[in-house]
This record gives C-alpha cells, sequence and structure tokens, in this order.
C-alpha cells in the first residue's frame, strides 16, 4: 500500500533569494528578500516592500522553508506587533546574507558607482577639467593604501626643522582629517562618494575641488540697496571669528555678489536685477538662506548645473 509523503504545512521552498537575518528572544528570524533591493531601500532608493520581499512571512530558516510560528514572533516581538512591522524591524536592523560571488559583484557595482559619482563632481582646479575615472580610481586606492593619508602626512619629516610640538600638532591634525579606506557595501553609493571626495580635497593626492554651480540669482531692484540686517547675525558671528566680516556688510547685493566666484552676466530688466554666476558648492546652501531670510520672498536662486566641468583628453 503506498504511503504519502506529508510536507509541514509551515514549509514554503524559495530560491535565488538574498537573507536578512535578525537574532531577538533567543531565536533567529530571517526573511527572504530579491537581490541587490535591501540596499536599496536602506538607502531610500527603494520605497515599495512588494519590491524588496519575494514574500511577506517571517521564516526560522528560508533555506529548509520553515515559516516562523505565532507564537515565537509574539514571545521575540511582542503580541501586539503587527507582523508588517516585524518584517520592517528584520530588514532594517537584521544582517544581510549574501554569498561571496554575489558580495563580490555588489562590491563591484558600488565601486563603481562611487568612482563615476565622484569623477562627475571634482575637477582639476586650475583647467576646471574634470578627471578620467581611471585617474580618480589611481587616487583612491593611493588614498586607502595609505589609511588615508598621502605626502602631506610627511611634510614636517621632510622638512626636519618641525619641533616636537608642531609635529604633535600635525599628527594632531591629520587625525581630524578625512579619510579613505575604500568601498563597503554598507553604505550607499552616494554617502561614499561624498566621503571619498572630501578625502581627495583634504589630501590631494591630485590637484582636485569641487566642480562649481552654476546659478541664476534674481531680486526685486528695490531692496538690492538696503542694508543686509540682523537675520544673519549669526553667520556674520561666525564669518568674523574666521577673519570674513566683510562678507557680512554692506549691501544686499554685495552680500548675493560675494557668494559668486565668478559673474557670467549682470543685467536689470525692468524691476528685476539678475545675475548668472558660478558658486562654490559649499556656498551654495549659505546663498539660498540668506536670500530667502533678507529679501521677504523678492529674490530667488535657481540652479542651472549642479557642477560645471571641461571635458577635456
Amino acid at each position: 500500500m503506498p504511503q504519502n509523503i506529508n510536507q509541514p504545512s509551515n514549509q514554503i521552498r524559495l530560491t535565488n533569494v538574498s537573507l536578512v537575518r535578525l537574532k531577538k528572544g533567543k531565536k533567529r528570524f530571517e526573511i527572504a528578500c530579491y537581490k541587490n533591493k535591501v540596499l536599496e531601500y536602506r538607502s531610500g532608493v527603494e520605497t515599495d516592500l512588494d519590491n524588496v520581499l519575494q514574500i511577506p512571512s517571517v521564516f526560522l530558516s528560508v533555506s529548509k522553508g520553515q515559516t516562523a510560528p505565532s507564537q515565537d514572533l509574539a514571545k521575540a516581538f511582542g503580541s501586539k506587533t503587527p507582523l508588517n512591522d516585524i518584517i520592517m524591524e528584520i530588514l532594517n536592523k537584521g544582517e544581510m546574507q549574501v554569498g561571496e560571488k554575489e558580495r563580490h559583484a555588489q562590491l563591484e557595482r558600488v565601486h563603481n558607482e562611487v568612482i563615476d559619482i565622484v569623477a562627475g563632481k571634482l575637477v582639476d582646479p586650475k583647467s576646471k577639467r574634470v578627471y578620467t575615472t581611471g585617474m580618480i580610481e589611481k587616487a583612491l586606492d593611493q588614498l586607502s593604501s595609505h589609511g588615508g593619508a598621502t605626502h602631506k602626512s610627511d611634510e614636517g619629516k621632510a622638512s626636519g626643522t618641525a619641533t616636537p610640538t608642531n609635529g604633535e600638532a600635525s599628527k594632531e591634525k591629520a587625525k581630524e582629517m578625512p579619510t579613505w579606506t575604500g568601498v563597503v557595501t554598507t553604505k550607499s553609493a552616494k554617502s561614499q562618494a561624498l566621503e571619498a571626495m572630501k578625502a581627495l580635497i583634504a589630501w590631494q593626492p591630485i590637484p582636485v575641488s569641487r566642480a562649481r554651480m552654476r546659478l541664476r540669482v534674481t531680486c526685486a531692484t528695490n531692496v538690492l540697496k538696503q542694508a543686509v540686517k540682523g537675520s544673519v547675525k549669526k553667520e556674520a558671528e561666525e564669518e568674523d571669528a574666521d577673519g570674513e566680516s566683510e562678507k557680512s556688510t554692506g549691501t544686499i547685493k554685495d552680500r548675493i555678489l560675494s557668494y559668486v566666484e565668478q559673474i557670467e552676466s549682470q543685467d536689470t530688466i525692468g524691476q528685476e536685477w539678475e545675475v548668472i554666476g558660478f558658486v562654490e558648492p559649499g556656498a551654495f546652501k549659505g546663498l539660498g538662506e540668506f536670500i530667502n531670510g533678507e529679501t521677504k520672498g523678492k529674490g530667488r536662486v535657481e540652479v542651472l548645473d549642479m557642477a560645471v566641468t571641461h571635458e577635456g583628453d
């Protein structure tokens, strides 16, 4: 008499998955996700859980297809915690399990994305030309092989004139400078690209600076000659400490132009003044806050180009 083979009702077979695992309440819980989607979700690129989860269930073992009993979930996460909240906690706090081959491919993808972002945002300070991705990659490799430090850290030694006090100060300063140790898969490419740019600008293994932004600033002519008011007092105090108090004085027009590194055009049309020019990315936020606070809605900033570069051989 043939006998039927019974398969447990809580067993689900899944293949080609990325696992996210979280240990809680002496139990290990897992969720099955689509490959490459977990990092996208954690970085905010992907927001739809249906595109992340292969199945909206919590497992004790995905490989065995064993779903977690409701009593185990209640004991670990609380009896009133909805299943969706449990899945979200595992997805956000759990450890992602990937194979060696997939990990290597993922690392290479993030690495290439970081290099592309950096190469598009940095330029040679003199020529304003972009570097090739190969040159950016080589410069970052130089930083990572030296733990973030390049020849700058050896300047004191090379001179032979630095006192012990100066040497200690240089070491302390070097510790505070941004470093680059290489790409990881646990952070988004965008955040790592920002870290890489800060390290390259700080250590200068090759001459680099942030590509300037091209902006259009418009303002009503009747406010241009008004004196800068107290709304920027705090900012002015900070600039005084840096020896740049002249930026906080004068008229609103003077202050706006002080943010513009290079003016492309300047014109007055009717009752509206317009200037198009190039601004360092670090000054963009301050310019926007100043115009919003001082012009009372009669001025605005428009970004024409996020990163102005010159393509070269």
